[in-house]
Parts: C-alpha cells; structure tokens; sequence
C-alpha cells in the first residue's frame, strides 16, 4: 500500500492543452496590401485562392450555368411550339384584346401631344395657318391605301370583293381609295382642311377571327341608333340595295345637344358602314383594314365640339364611359 500510494505521488501532472486561435493578419496598407491580395507569394494564392480552390469553384460554375442555360433553352422551345406565326393562340373573348372591336380615327395629333384627342387648327392662308400639318398626317396615313389602288394586283391574294363575291378561303378584299378619296376628302382638296370642313378617316381595329353579326334592316337597329342612319337604311330599303344587312354601319354626332347643333351636316364616303366581305380578319398578306371618310361639311368654327363616332353591328357593345363600341374625339377650327 505504502508503495502504491509512493507512485501516485510521484506521477507527473500532464501539461496544459495549447489552443491556437486565430491570429490577426499582418497589416499592410495601401499599394502593398493590394498586391499582397493580388498574388500572395506565401501560399500562391491569386486574389485569395489557390489554383487548385479556383479550379473547382470555376468547373462548378462552369457546369451550373450550362445546366441552367440548357434548361431555358428547351424551356423556351417547348413554349415555341404552342405558337401559330399566323395567329394568335388566343382568340376573341380568350385573349387580351377580347372580341369587342373599338373604333380609330385619323389623323392623331402630333407626336409632342399623342395622348390627346383635340383636333385643332386655324383654316385658311397657309401662311398664317396650321391646317397643313394635319392635312399631312392624314396624307401620310393614307400612303398604303393609295399604293394598293394604284397597283391593279396589290397581293396575290387580293380580289375585287362585292355583296355578290365574296373573298374565298386566304384571299383578300382590296379597299379601293378611288371610292374612298373623293370629292374633298383628297389631297388636292388639302382633305377639307384648308376649307375648315375636315375629312376624318374611321376604321375598325383588327380583331383576329371576328366576324360580325349585323342588323337585318332599319327596324332591327336599336332606338338609341341616330335618326339619320336610319333614314340612310331606309331608303336603301326602298331600292333593294344589297347593302342592307350586309354592312357594319357608323355613325358620328355630337354628343351634347350644343355640339349637336355645331357640328353641322356630316357626308360619309363611300357610305355610312363598312361591308361585311371585308371580314374576318385572318393575317392575310396585304390587308388594309376597311375605312371611310366621316366628311364634316359645315362645322362651326371658333367653339369646341365633342364628336362621338360609334360602330353598329349585333356583337359591338358599346359603353359610353368606357369608350368601347366608339371613339370619341373634339374638333375646334378657328
């Protein structure tokens, strides 16, 4: 036991762990920090990592974009293939722009004033006037409608369309500028502008596939539709014209009674509506969509007029506030 108890005695106490913590890096300011950090003779390290350390983390980028490139690459081609170059996937009431066509006009206001629908201009000596310019978007506008006219076979598909010959499957109806520019909605008529009695230029917007539903006769029309389309219709009626039933018919007037009384007579070239062989519209090389001149004959000058054009069809809602069915535009002459 006496030994024993020697032994213990005589054992060593081990020697305290060492813990190495982190040592603060030596210092070195500025230009010799930076190139320190740049290339480390030390450990060889090149802005902080070795080769080796740059090798990986470069392969495992390398592997990743090109993973991630080739997944939107095929991505995108599978969403390709649910695309028609000629129409749209979604159509009428499943698309964005629904199957309610709304109405244009030209000419617009300039490019300084594109939000505007004021049509105002002085008539009169171009010298102190402004009619000129409008006179001139409009001309601009109407450039391809005359090329068409003047080439006899603007497309191959375009085909002079009448009540009794219709467009067949892909052909085109070729809008004829000799009937819609006349009289004084022409350039050598500077379009009425010159004369402060404007021609406006009125056009559906293209709808892919719609097709309208019209109004048989003048009795078919609702009671809200202007008393001079209907006794434009009913005179048609009384000749057996074939454009009755088969037309989208418009219309313009002033929408208060003071602008009522302001805007004068309106004459519509060729007439008040559009036929229906012009649709539907398919993407048809070449189509121009249909028109007609909304022809202001005696406006009175020096007061605002509000001016509401409105297209009359079975399948053309139309809501005041939301502008939808018509187009709304003023007209102020000095």
């Amino acid at each position: 036991m006496a030994n024993s108890n020697a032994k213990s005695n005589d054992t060593k106490p081990e020697a305290p762990q060492q813990f190495q913590f982190a040592q603060k890096p030596v210092e070195r300011p500025g230009w010799e920090g930076f190139t320190h950090f740049l290339w480390n003779s030390e450990t060889s390290e090149f802005l902080g990592r070795t080769g080796c350390s740059w090798f990986k983390i470069g392969l495992f980028y390398l592997i990743y974009y090109t993973f991630l490139a080739g997944y939107f690459i095929a991505m995108l081609l599978i969403f390709y293939q649910t695309l028609d170059d000629q129409q749209p996937k979604w159509q009428n009431a499943n698309g964005i722009i629904g199957d309610n066509p709304g109405l244009g006009f030209r000419p617009r206001p300039g490019e300084n004033n594109v939000e505007s629908t004021l049509m105002k201009f002085r008539h009169g000596d171009p010298r102190i006037a402004d009619w000129d310019l409008w006179a001139e978007r409009l001309d601009l506008y109407m450039e391809d409608y005359k090329r068409a006219s003047d080439n006899k076979k603007p497309s191959p598909d375009a085909i002079q369309c009448g009540f009794d010959r219709p467009p067949g499957e892909g052909q085109i109806c070729q809008v004829e500028s000799s009937n819609l520019m006349k009289d004084n909605c022409t350039k050598d008529a500077s379009y009425g502008y010159k004369d402060g009695k404007p021609c406006v230029l009125l056009k559906l917007n293209r709808i892919y596939g719609w097709v309208p539903e019209l109004f048989a006769n003048s009795s078919d029309l609702p009671e809200e539709a202007p008393q001079s389309l209907i006794t434009y219709i009913k005179e048609k009626e009384k000749s057996n014209d074939p454009m009755v039933g088969n037309m989208v018919w418009l219309s313009c007037e002033g929408e208060n009674p003071a602008d009522r009384e302001n805007i004068g007579e309106i004459e519509y070239k060729p007439y008040p509506g559009i036929p229906k062989y012009y649709f539907p519209y398919k993407n048809q090389k070449g189509y121009l969509s249909p028109a007609i001149f909304a022809h202001f004959t005696n406006p009175k000058h020096g007061v605002l007029i509000s001016i509401s054009c409105r297209a009359w069809a079975k399948n053309i809602r139309f809501d005041y506030m939301e502008r939808i069915g018509s187009v709304h535009f003023e007209m102020m002459i000095d």
